[in-house]
């Protein structure tokens, strides 16, 4: 809905040639895997991303790196990422709702419930403060049904950020994606 009220193409962050692989993915433990996989999934998502812009074509997309940082150091991820500077900047937006109308729209998806979303409700917390270093727009949605969503995500200035929130680039946070480790003496990684 909001691709469509902004005349701008909506690109999935996970593609279409990646969705067999996913479900497998999903059905692991290894959050590292888990973690690579999805970065992978968004690294081509962003060249999809740049040949529209370069086209002048806006784009959507539901979720972008801040996303699968979030989430997956929140679970445990130790794997140490630094994102290129040429990576498409997104304006962001944070939706959140009242905590009893969360709990309500979770129990009516249509959906089973993943390990993957277990342990995300588990960690809802600790995402939600791994989220506070991304800089977005925070959109409450609570009472709102879809329209009326997309109605306060345009209502809100694409220019500003929220003011508790850090406007580096993703890429520029030690703090939640430490620096690969290299060998010393030049020996070579694996």
């Amino acid at each position: 809905m909001l691709a469509a009220a902004r005349k701008a193409a909506l690109v999935p962050t996970v593609p279409l040639l990646y969705q067999p692989l996913r479900r497998e993915i999903d059905r692991r433990e290894n959050v590292e895997a888990r973690m690579s996989f999805y970065l992978s999934a968004l690294f081509s998502a962003a060249d999809e991303i740049q040949r529209y812009l370069k086209a002048g074509i806006p784009v959507v997309v539901e979720s972008y790196f801040a996303r699968c940082l979030a989430n997956h150091r929140a679970l445990g991820a130790r794997l140490g990422v630094t994102l290129p500077p040429d990576l498409p900047q997104p304006v962001t937006y944070y939706l959140f709702c009242a905590e009893d109308e969360r709990q309500r729209r979770l129990a009516g998806r249509d959906k089973p419930i993943s390990r993957w979303d277990a342990l995300s409700e588990a960690a809802q917390g600790r995402i939600t403060d791994a989220y506070a270093g991304f800089s977005m727009h925070h959109v409450d949605t609570t009472g709102l049904d879809p329209a009326r969503v997309v109605q306060a995500i345009l209502s809100t200035d694409p220019q500003g950020a929220h003011r508790r929130a850090d406007a580096e680039p993703v890429g520029a946070h030690p703090h939640l994606l430490p620096p690969v480790p290299r060998r010393a003496e030049g020996a070579s990684l694996p």
